[in-house]
């Protein structure tokens, strides 16, 4: 897990004794889900009839807006992770990517985990392009939600080292 040892009380919902307000929570799982979605064709090249990844996506999307319960959305990015442990390489890490989306509901914290499964992901499938992991970077960084932009960036140069150094200005 990439998770830090000491929490950022900024990433932890009011009623666990942080200041993440909800709406700001489901912002961080919308933005997770696209992170993964953006990835998820390299694992469906490699299992076109493997649901697991996709519909961990739609689960932390659905959680996002209501419609799943947080348990439920947290098992689906259980089946998810499940479906990248056989696998190497691109593949792998976008099954990962979408585990963690779909886990952001329960911890706010994953969503840096679906961003960094993601660039490992576009790494991964181009190791020849020493800017892939940069672009990916700055695709996502495009995306983020202005209410969470400055949590998320804050977030990226925190915990960057346990994240493979996945949001880096040098990032390859």
């Amino acid at each position: 897990m990439i998770l830090p040892k000491v929490r950022d009380l900024r990433m932890v919902t009011i009623r666990r004794g942080g200041t993440l307000t909800d709406d700001d929570h489901h912002l961080l799982a919308l933005w997770a889900a696209d992170c993964a979605e953006h990835v998820v064709g390299y694992f469906e090249r490699e299992r076109p009839d493997d649901s697991r990844p996709r519909d961990a996506i739609a689960a932390a999307r659905a959680w996002a807006h209501g419609e799943m319960p947080m348990l439920q959305a947290r098992a689906a990015g259980g089946h998810a992770m499940g479906a990248a442990r056989p696998l190497a390489g691109a593949a792998r890490f976008a099954a990962y990517s979408a585990g963690q989306a779909a886990c952001v509901g329960h911890v706010a914290e994953h969503d840096l985990g679906a961003a960094a499964y993601a660039i490992k992901a576009v790494r991964s499938a181009q190791p020849d392009d020493a800017g892939a992991g940069r672009a990916e970077r700055d695709w996502q960084r495009a995306r983020l939600p202005r209410p969470v932009r400055k949590l998320v960036l804050d977030d990226q140069a925190r915990r960057n080292d346990i994240c493979w150094s996945a949001f880096s200005e040098s990032t390859h």
